[in-house]
């Protein structure tokens, strides 16, 4: 996720060797009078201290995204993912940090069997942990926990932490490649079936998020849980919708819509569009993502 890094002025990053990793993040605007790159390992707190020590504010962006089947899911997902966030906030704790915005997900919402038919998903929604161990989507497994964790440790310790939810997250990226949602999201512009009907809720501009991700930081009233998505929508309308926009693509429509349990809903995202944050509309969210994946050549 690198738009948020326009917006945020010092950033701590996971830095791989590889100096193909972070040259388009030094090439950025302002990098070189606001941008510092920290190597550390999530998994060691101490690690983290030097990238936070002196810091206003933190922004915990990372978890580890894995979109094929895993041989153990506990050590390759869960267990970075909360023992990462919780040493991100211990670290920002020891240090004094004033403030820390997390990204969860919208995984950390549903599925939620218990929720009312008839109510739009809002944040008072929680993923069903054992429903999702039942179902093997341990990323959402992943997410929800360390999404828990994180508010335990925050109540605990005093930290103030506000959390934001997007969900399937598009638009332009300046990485040399894609991952996680994008290459989801370019399979299924190939004409690939995913199977998403247990937790899709729409999509959202990263740009957005990053627009987002700063309202959070800068008002100390954007207290909890924030959802992040254009508008609430299903399966079903969302590969129809990508069907009609291109369709000289193999993009597969579905026939049977599985997503009943979804109440579709314009604008659901009230707390962020409170705070100021606009939304860009679902066709250029799309027209913007594939003319970026034409630029790099994907599609």
């Amino acid at each position: 996720m690198t738009a948020p890094l326009h917006a945020i002025n010092r950033a701590g990053l996971f830095v791989a060797e590889d100096e193909g990793e972070t040259k388009h993040l030094q090439a950025l605007d302002g990098a070189g009078a606001r941008l510092r790159l920290f190597q550390m390992d999530l998994l060691d707190p101490a690690s983290v201290l030097p990238a936070v020590e002196g810091a206003r504010g933190v922004f915990h962006l990372a978890s580890p995204v894995i979109l094929h089947p895993t041989q153990d899911p506990q050590k390759e997902l869960v267990e970075p993912a909360v023992k990462g966030t919780l040493g991100v906030l211990q670290a920002a704790r020891d240090c004094g940090v004033g403030r820390v915005v997390m990204v969860s997900s919208q995984t950390a919402m549903v599925p939620n069997p218990n929720w009312p038919a008839d109510k739009v998903i809002d944040e008072d929604s929680w993923a069903d942990i054992d429903l999702l161990k039942e179902l093997q989507l341990w990323y959402s497994v992943s997410k929800t926990l360390a999404e828990k964790a994180a508010w335990d440790f925050a109540e605990e310790q005093g930290l103030q932490l506000a959390v934001l939810n997007p969900v399937l997250v598009l638009g332009p990226t300046l990485t040399p490649s894609i991952t996680g949602s994008l290459q989801v999201f370019l399979q299924i512009m190939k004409g690939q079936r995913f199977d998403m009907d247990e937790y899709f809720l729409g999509c959202v501009d990263v740009r957005g998020v990053a627009q987002s991700l700063v309202a959070l930081y800068e008002n100390s009233s954007a207290q909890g849980r924030h959802l992040c998505v254009e508008s609430t929508e299903r399966m079903v309308d969302f590969t129809n919708k990508l069907a009609d926009l291109y369709p000289e693509l193999p993009v597969q429509r579905i026939q049977e819509d599985k997503q009943e349990w979804v109440v579709r809903a314009k604008d659901p995202s009230k707390k962020l569009i409170e705070l100021g944050v606009r939304f860009i509309p679902f066709d250029r969210i799309i027209t913007d993502t594939m003319d970026c994946f034409r630029s790099k050549g994907l599609i």
